[in-house]
């Protein structure tokens, strides 16, 4: 039928010559070997290699790529030996009401979101329809082949390591109606201090130019965890918020107390705060409560609740919650030079209730192209002595502008919100979009796979065109030597 009764995995990590991340990494690609599949009994190990090659620290996404595409080949491969299409073997494994527990132990609590969003997917990308146009392609061309998958992304947020989920901010809100703002995040390009500077303008009700943000001190915040795991806003944002919100409550207190009044009847907006009938400038405000002796500033803190995570018994919660998402990707590979063209991608990626949209789309494409970059061109080589010679964009090809799909369709799942506490009920976009390039993977090998029914491709990760022609070699192989012995 298609359906996984058990797995049993070994990942070999090669981790070089020093344990460096791998401890972290390797345990990500165990939570992750599920994929979005359900295992009714499951043994996963990892050994972690000490080697005479360079010591490895973490690439976006630390481990869980590894286990997803390992899930995501284990799919592609039954739906080659039952000669069903993958998607209905997804579908058919995906996680449901009845089953939703994963190897570890934590119930996947959303999975009707992952059902809803990826059949919106199928639905948009038009799959079915493309799947006939694959075929008839493949059917009349004998050198260029297309491939199509459509893939499904579930990605636990926090770090495995319970005490670095937490984080601090500090907030001074001075009389001229100004903000400074200071917390434990680092800006890397991601639009971390875009979106914390954005909630704290939203909790006092003033404009985003109002306030000021500088770079990450820790004379300013002590004792700042790494800006990792995808959790920079959900752990950064809601400690600024917390103490935004703090200094907004003194202030409510002293307005009260001055005006005579209940708190319902106090507004912050437009950078202005309304009293009732009456409204003053939040520097008027401010300047007043500094007259009145009353602290405008504060260290605010968040530590990420509910997460549990024992790593001697493997039990627990080691994620606060799921990031989901889904991509189609169709391909076309020339079967004489190995050679392959993204033709068309779909993304549709679920952020929760976004901070900001632009930011979360921008986050999307190019997690999706870096992840497509690792599964299609980036290719690690090391010499006899354990020298890496891929060591600089001369020898390490990563995507250019022209490996961009020409077609490329990027939305947000339109969520409900999150249904954890997090801030402002959004979820994190960081790391969860690079495991959207699975689809390139799975598509090269849906191409591949065209030459021979029923035989699942030797293709390795990264599908450079000797990877491919290697593929296509091995498929021609086993029909010819099938051919041989009918005869």
């Amino acid at each position: 039928e298609g359906r996984i009764r058990a797995v049993d995995l070994n990942f070999l990590a090669r981790c070089g010559y020093s344990a460096d991340l791998s401890l972290g990494v390797n345990d990500r690609t165990m939570f992750h070997a599920d994929s979005s599949y359900f295992y009714p009994d499951a043994v996963i190990r990892s050994r972690r290699l000490k080697t005479d090659t360079c010591s490895n620290t973490a690439f976006r996404g630390f481990g869980g790529p590894q286990g997803m595409l390992t899930a995501e080949r284990m799919i592609d491969a039954i739906a080659i030996t039952v000669g069903k299409d993958p998607l209905e073997i997804r579908q058919l494994n995906f996680y449901d009401a009845e089953h939703n527990l994963t190897p570890y132990g934590m119930p996947v609590e959303e999975h009707e979101v992952m059902h809803d969003l990826f059949g919106q997917l199928v639905e948009s990308s038009d799959y079915w329809a493309r799947r006939d146009d694959v075929r008839d392609f493949n059917n009349h061309n004998a050198v260029l082949k297309k491939g199509l998958a459509l893939t499904p992304v579930k990605f636990g947020i926090s770090f495995t390591l319970k005490h670095l989920n937490q984080a601090g901010a500090l907030v001074h809100l001075y009389t001229d109606g100004s903000v400074h703002l200071n917390h434990g995040g680092t800006e890397m390009g991601q639009g971390l201090y875009q979106k914390v500077a954005q909630v704290v303008a939203d909790e006092f009700g003033m404009t985003i130019d109002k306030v000021r943000i500088t770079a990450t001190n820790t004379s300013k915040v002590p004792n700042t965890a790494p800006t990792a795991a995808s959790s920079g806003t959900d752990l950064n944002a809601m400690a600024a918020k917390n103490a935004a919100r703090t200094i907004k409550d003194r202030l409510i207190g002293f307005l009260c107390k001055t005006h005579q009044c209940g708190e319902e009847a106090i507004a912050f907006q437009d950078n202005k705060v309304f009293v009732g009938e009456q409204q003053f400038s939040l520097a008027q405000v401010a300047k007043q409560a500094h007259l009145a002796r009353i602290h405008l500033s504060d260290a605010g803190f968040y530590a990420t609740p509910n997460i549990t995570w024992d790593r001697d018994s493997a039990s627990g919660r080691p994620f606060f919650y799921f990031a989901y998402g889904a991509a189609c990707a169709e391909v076309t590979i020339d079967t004489m030079t190995g050679e392959m063209t993204v033709d068309r991608v779909d993304l549709l990626h679920d952020v929760g209730h976004s901070l900001n949209p632009a930011i979360d789309i921008g986050q999307i494409e190019g997690g999706f192209v870096q992840g497509m970059g690792w599964l299609t061109t980036e290719e690690l080589v090391w010499d006899e002595q354990g020298r890496l010679r891929t060591h600089a964009p001369s020898t390490y090809k990563i995507p250019a502008a022209s490996d961009i799909p020409e077609d490329f369709n990027v939305a947000l799942y339109q969520s409900r919100g999150n249904p954890q506490d997090t801030i402002y009920r959004s979820k994190a976009v960081g790391e969860p979009p690079v495991m959207l390039a699975n689809a390139v993977f799975c598509a090269i090998t849906d191409a591949v796979a065209s030459l021979n029914p029923g035989v699942v491709p030797e293709l390795d990760a990264p599908t450079t065109p000797e990877a491919i022609m290697k593929a296509v070699r091995s498929i021609r192989q086993a029909q010819a030597g099938a051919r041989g012995a009918a005869e």
